[in-house]
């Protein structure tokens, strides 16, 4: 028996296929989606569902479901922060990969300091000691582009560069990479992660960050309402499509583990546009809408933000590439809200 579990131990795929194959059979992966009900862990559900079968991919959230995750798939409500219930779901359906989406975003977080340091670190914590002591094989942590402050460079920010953020919500983060990092090179955990830019996303509703305006100005516009915009009109941020977020998650997890170089991590850019842009890309489709500007407290989040991002290592190491322009996106979003 030592001796066939040394052979089966010693195989490669390429060599012994057949054997490979016995070696993995069971290795079915089990997904757990902490957060599932905000814009990122919906349409990440789906997508995930339909990749791996839907009794596969486990959707938790601190809230009831309406229906929308429930229907076609496990759900469980779920407190981000509570390890022991997050532990006991683990070992309920034999969880292979956590997916931790919950999080307090920018805009709110700036309101509740304490609060969303607590959930943003403690629910980051609960996973990575999870993947510690081998109860998860693999963790997705999402940052952003928030790590960033002021005296970041602002245009074609580079992967690795000055760091001092200025909000709540960026400071969380930063200090959420170095703990990847650590646990990644202390414990050996597989843990990857990207910063995402402001997402934009016509099923679910804005969330809290400073970005929303990107998605609330298409509901206005659907409604036929003009948009008072609570950002400066040539505020330029990175932004990217929902469908292209979701993707660059799928494509990093399932990228082998050799190709992941950055345990922090990732740059990820998808566009970089102001609120007058948008404007006039929503104008060619509805030449009635207008739009106002009057900035509040969200704008000196926004000023201490990159106004674009180099995401060469993403690019290089698992091969990210944005698909959607801000028109096609434009088009999409309004297509898809008047239906």
């Amino acid at each position: 028996m030592d001796i066939l579990k040394l052979i089966l131990s010693e195989c490669k795929r390429e060599e012994y296929p057949y054997i490979y194959t016995l070696k993995n059979k069971n290795l079915k992966k089990i997904i757990l989606i902490i957060g599932a009900s905000g814009q990122i862990g919906t349409e990440l559900t789906m997508r995930l569902r339909k990749k791996y079968g839907n009794q596969n991919v486990i959707a938790t959230d601190i809230r009831e479901d309406d229906g929308t995750l429930s229907k076609d798939g496990p759900f469980e409500v779920l407190d981000a922060i509570d390890y022991q219930g997050i532990k006991d779901i683990v070992i309920k359906y034999k969880v292979t990969d956590v997916y931790l989406l919950a999080a307090m975003l920018s805009a709110t977080a700036e309101k509740f300091p304490t609060r969303a340091w607590n959930l943003n670190m403690n629910s980051l914590f609960n996973v990575l000691n999870l993947a510690r002591d081998q109860k998860i094989k693999k963790v997705f942590w999402p940052s952003s582009i928030a790590v960033f402050g002021p005296s970041s460079p602002k245009e074609n920010t580079p992967q690795r560069t000055i760091m001092e953020p200025s909000t709540v919500y960026g400071i969380s983060k930063q200090a959420g990479e170095r703990w990847c990092e650590y646990y990644h090179n202390i414990y050996g955990v597989d843990v990857r992660s990207i910063r995402y830019p402001g997402l934009i996303s016509y099923k679910t509703p804005p969330g809290g960050g400073t970005t929303d305006y990107a998605v609330d100005i298409y509901h206005q516009a659907i409604k036929g309402n003009n948009y008072l915009c609570f950002l400066d009109k040539l505020t330029t941020l990175p932004m990217m499509y929902i469908d292209d977020a979701i993707r660059a998650t799928i494509t990093i997890m399932d990228a082998p583990k050799e190709s992941i170089k950055i345990r922090s991590s990732y740059n990820l850019s998808g566009l970089s546009f102001n609120p007058i842009e948008i404007f006039e890309s929503i104008k060619q489709q509805i030449p009635n809408f207008e739009i106002s500007y009057k900035p509040d407290f969200r704008q000196k989040i926004a000023n201490s933000w990159p106004k674009s991002i180099d995401d060469t290592n993403a690019k290089d190491d698992w091969g990210w590439k944005n698909n959607t322009s801000l028109e096609e996106m434009t088009a999409i979003m309004l297509k898809n809200l008047q239906d």
